[in-house]
């Protein structure tokens, strides 16, 4: 596929790290999300889930993807100081008009293992 030559169905792609303080704060103020859960100064601060979904959005811009839909199941809290790691697997690839169709299923889980986001994403590179 011109659009994607390096992807095939079934590929893995990996992307780490842990969030902080700092990053739940910047995303606050982006987001205008400012939840008591979320502030630092309340203890440990529980990161918004979009935070957390941006990792695989990571993968996505590194391919130059453009999302059409993207679907989420949050399962657990990431805190700060947590590392988590997406997973993002590509399920179809397909021609399509401008370029390359992909589907991706989407786990992030925590530093234990434990999965604490599944999603998935439709949408193209384009050519």
């Amino acid at each position: 596929m011109s659009g994607a030559p390096d992807l095939k169905v079934g590929q893995m792609l990996r992307e780490s790290r842990t969030i902080t303080d700092a990053d739940i704060v910047a995303f606050a103020e982006v987001a205008g999300d400012r939840g008591r859960h979320h502030l630092p100064d309340q203890g440990r601060a529980m990161a918004h889930g979009l935070l957390t979904a941006s990792l695989a959005t990571k993968i996505g811009g590194r391919l130059h993807f453009i999302a059409r839909r993207m679907g989420w199941e949050f399962l657990r809290p990431v805190w700060s100081g947590d590392t988590i790691i997406a997973e993002v697997t590509v399920r179809a690839l397909s021609e399509v008009r401008s370029g390359t169709g992909v589907e991706f299923d989407i786990e992030i889980s925590n530093q234990h293992g434990e999965t604490v986001l599944r999603g998935d994403s439709t949408g193209v590179i384009r050519h």
